[in-house]
């Protein structure tokens, strides 16, 4: 897998006037040499587009063929997230300041040594400050 995809790149995606060069750039990236996620990650993709069907930003049948587009793409979800959520995953929260959830990829593109495709800013911030390698945003 070539780096840790986060639900906050993912759902510019799907979305046009969230759409960047450089998040379109991921995803034909993804889409040639994956990505690999943790667990949550699904449930956070799959709760951003329910959120957006609720307000009336999308249809049903956008979100059911945006997840099913998902489901096609060399995304592999990583088996030990959750063995390390009590230990390294909360300490990373705790040094950062981070929700769990957002630790969560942190420490996945440690312990891996990939790079992290994320947005979010107080988790580039955290990146940074470890040295993992960042993308998602020109700079």
């Amino acid at each position: 897998m070539s780096l840790v995809l986060d639900s906050s790149v993912t759902l510019t995606w799907y979305f046009e006037d969230e759409r960047t060069p450089e998040t379109l750039g991921l995803l034909r990236h993804v889409a040639q040499a994956g990505a690999v996620v943790p667990a949550l990650w699904r449930l956070e993709v799959a709760n951003g587009l329910q959120m957006a069907l609720r307000r009336g930003r999308i249809t049903a049948e956008y979100r059911d063929a945006s997840l099913s587009d998902l489901g096609s793409l060399a995304i592999a979800t990583d088996p030990e997230t959750d063995n390390h959520a009590w230990e390294a995953t909360v300490r990373l929260a705790d040094r950062f300041r981070l929700t769990l959830y957002d630790a969560a990829y942190l420490e996945l593109a440690q312990r891996r040594h990939l790079p992290l495709a994320t947005l979010d800013c107080p988790l580039r911030a955290a990146a940074g400050a470890l040295g993992v390698d960042l993308r998602g945003l020109a700079g």
